[in-house]
C-alpha cells in the first residue's frame, strides 16, 4: 500500500517512547468524573488505524503501539473506565470500508460494524476516530508519470468524496442524537521519500506530491466538517510543506527539512528488508496520536 498524504526528533525520544510502552508525553486531557460505567473510543479506517508496522524481515503486521494505542491512553488519564474498540483494516478503502471484502466483521464491513456498535452503545462513546481515503490513490500512485497520476487522481477523488460522505452519514445516523464527536484525518506524504532516490525526476515527484497530498487532505477535510467533525492535521504535523529549508541527515546528507520528518516520523527511509515501508513508526504514530488529541480538546 503506498500512501500520498505526509526537527530531527533524536534518538533518545523513540527508546524513551517505546520504553514506556509507546506512549509520547502528551498534554493533559480534559478531567472526567469517574464512573462505574465503561465508556468508549472507537477507532477506524486503514492500516495506520491497528498502528501496522514492518517487522524485522520487512513484513507489515499490525501492533499496539499505533495513534489508536497511544490516543486511548491519553484519554484514559481522565477517564478510566474507557475502554479502546478498534475496528481498523490494513489494505482497507473506502469502497470496501462500506462493502466489505477485506477484513472479516461479523456485520459484513466494517461500516456496517461500527454502525451497530454505536446504535447500541447511545450515550457511551467518549470518541471516534477515522482515518480512510489513502488506499483508494494506490492504482494512481503506480503510474510512471506525474501527468499520468494527476489524470488518475481527478477520476478517482469524487468516488472517495462519494463514499466518505456515504460513510460519515451512516455513522451519524448510527450514533443518534447527542452523537459522541467524530474526527477525521488528513495524511502525511511518504512520496517525498522519493528524494532520496536521487536523480531529477524522482526529486521533482517528491516535490510535486507535495500539492497533491495538499489537494487530497483539502477533499477529505471537506466531507468531514460538512458533518460537523473537526480534522486532525497530520499533514502540518508532519511538517510535509517544509520542503525548502535543507538540514543534513547522517546517512543521505543534506535533504529538504519535510524528507527528513518523513525519514523520522515513517519507516520509508529504513534500509531493507525493514524498510521502505510507508507506516508510520512508533514516534511517528505518537505524532498522530497527540494530533488527534489537540483537536479534540480543541
Amino acid at each position: 500500500m503506498r500512501r500520498i498524504a505526509a526537527t530531527i526528533a533524536v534518538a533518545t525520544v523513540v527508546t524513551t517512547a517505546a520504553m514506556a510502552g509507546g506512549a509520547p508525553a502528551f498534554a493533559a486531557a480534559h478531567r472526567a468524573s469517574s464512573t462505574t460505567t465503561a465508556t468508549y473510543y472507537l477507532s477506524l479506517g486503514d492500516s495506520l488505524a491497528q498502528g501496522v508496522q514492518p517487522n524485522s524481515s520487512g513484513t507489515s503486521v499490525e501492533t499496539n503501539q499505533g495513534y489508536p494505542n497511544q490516543l486511548f491512553a491519553a484519554l484514559r488519564t481522565a477517564n478510566p473506565t474507557l475502554k479502546l474498540v478498534k475496528l481498523g483494516c490494513p489494505g482497507e478503502t473506502t469502497g470496501t470500508m462500506i462493502n466489505g471484502g477485506i477484513c472479516t466483521y461479523t456485520k459484513g464491513s466494517q461500516l456496517a460494524q461500527a454502525a451497530a456498535f454505536l446504535a447500541s452503545h447511545r450515550g457511551k462513546v467518549q470518541l471516534v476516530t477515522i482515518d480512510i481515503g489513502a488506499n483508494d490513490l494506490n492504482p494512481c500512485l503506480g503510474l510512471p508519470t506525474l501527468n499520468q497520476i494527476v489524470v488518475c487522481l481527478e477520476q478517482v477523488f469524487p468516488q472517495i468524496q462519494t463514499n466518505l460522505t456515504t460513510i460519515m452519514q451512516t455513522l451519524t445516523t448510527a450514533s443518534g442524537s447527542g452523537e459522541p464527536p467524530i474526527i477525521g484525518m488528513n495524511y502525511y506524504d511518504p512520496e517525498l521519500a522519493n528524494w532520496l532516490k536521487g536523480d531529477a525526476a524522482s526529486k521533482e515527484l517528491a516535490k510535486d506530491s507535495i500539492a497533491l497530498a495538499q489537494a487530497f487532505g483539502n477533499l477529505l477535510s471537506g466531507v468531514y466538517t460538512a458533518f460537523g467533525s473537526k480534522v486532525a492535521d497530520v499533514f502540518t504535523a508532519f511538517h510535509t510543506s517544509a520542503f525548502g529549508a535543507r538540514v543534513t541527515l547522517p546517512e543521505f546528507g543534506k535533504v529538504p527539512k519535510d524528507v527528513a520528518y518523513i525519514c523520522t516520523y515513517t519507516w520509508e527511509c529504513a534500509a531493507p528488508p525493514v524498510g521502505p515501508n510507508i507506516h508510520a513508526n512508533i514516534l511517528g504514530y505518537g505524532i498522530i496520536a497527540n494530533t488527534f488529541l489537540n483537536t479534540y480538546l480543541g
